[in-house]
């Protein structure tokens, strides 16, 4: 027989668009059985219990991130968060920190997507367009992979010590992406690319507290795209050219 343990789900609640209301937690108490995740009971206290109850979620997978949130402490994803994990039959669930609330586990992602656009994530070509596709060997794909599995939930940025003090700090997302780029052989954006980096905005701002691998999900370790740009920025800087220059 499968017996339900009874937790209490302590949530912040906050919503923008009531700005003389304060945060404050609002507690539920459900019962739950295990091999349900924290998402999963989000979504039965929204639909059974309180109704203006909001968060992110989904593709429930852990591949679209949208679910991130502080539970009990440590930024994770609610849809692959066991409730039964928690010895502690209390579980807080707070939004990501470094975002401005929209409303509860809410936040607003534009200066994430802002830092992202900014490092131009897409395939950057000087040459023609080839008739084919651009062939990759298993060597080539395997410089890459770490950080083509970041899925960007924001759960570096969210982690992150140097956004909480600047937030004009680009982020370890974007620097996680841009590697991905650099260190892809189909690319050819030039070495001049990286001066928009060599401040301290961007690649020089990091504390290197690894707070970003911690929170990271999918192992992607924003921490080595950082060291790996700042080696090819004083590569460049000592040393010249990386491709043919404009």
């Amino acid at each position: 027989m499968i017996i339900a343990n009874t937790y209490t789900f302590k949530i912040l609640r906050y919503d923008a668009k009531e700005p003389e209301e304060t945060p404050s937690f609002s507690f539920y108490q459900i019962k739950v059985l295990p091999g349900l995740t924290v998402l999963a009971v989000l979504m039965r206290i929204r639909d059974e219990i309180d109704g203006t109850l909001s968060f992110r979620s989904s593709c429930r997978s852990a591949v679209c991130g949208s679910c991130a949130m502080v539970i009990n402490g440590k930024i994770d994803l609610a849809c692959r968060t066991q409730v039964a994990s928690f010895g502690d039959e209390t579980i807080i669930l707070e939004p990501l920190p470094n975002f401005e609330i929209i409303k509860d586990l809410v936040v607003d992602l534009t200066p994430f997507w802002t830092m992202y656009e900014k490092i131009k994530p897409w395939l950057s070509r000087k040459q023609p367009d080839p008739e084919k596709e651009i062939p990759q060997s298993e060597e080539e794909r395997d410089r890459i992979d770490q950080f083509v599995n970041c899925i960007l939930c924001a759960s570096c940025y969210g982690a992150c010590p140097v956004l909480a003090r600047n937030p004009d700090y680009m982020g370890p997302h974007a620097f996680a992406k841009l590697e991905r780029f650099m260190l892809d052989s189909r690319d050819e954006r030039s070495m001049r690319s990286l001066e928009e980096i060599n401040n301290e905005r961007g690649v020089w701002g990091c504390d290197t507290l690894l707070r970003c691998i911690d929170a990271c999900p999918k192992d992607v370790r924003p921490t080595d795209s950082i060291v790996g740009l700042r080696k090819k920025l004083l590569k460049y800087k000592l040393f010249g050219k990386r491709n043919d220059e404009d």
